[in-house]
C-alpha cells in the first residue's frame, strides 16, 4: 500500500507541474504574440464591456472650494 500511496502522490505532483507549466507557457505566449507598444483586437472583451463602465469616470470630476 505505501509503495501505492507514494506513486500516486508522485503522479499528482506531476500532473500540477504539468499543468502549472502549460498555463505558464500559455501566458507567455499570449503577452508576447504582437509587437511591443501595439494591441491585438479584442472584438470579444469589447464586446462584454464598454470600456467607460470599468476605468475611469463617465464625466469629469468637479473640484469644490
Amino acid at each position: 500500500m505505501n509503495a501505492f500511496a507514494t506513486l500516486s502522490r508522485d503522479l499528482t505532483c506531476a500532473a500540477a507541474a504539468t499543468l502549472i507549466t502549460f498555463v505558464a507557457a500559455l501566458s507567455f505566449v499570449d503577452s508576447t504574440s504582437v509587437a511591443p507598444g501595439t494591441h491585438a483586437p479584442s472584438a470579444r472583451i469589447a464586446a462584454m464591456q464598454p470600456e467607460h463602465a470599468w476605468f475611469g469616470q463617465p464625466e469629469p470630476a468637479v473640484l469644490v472650494d
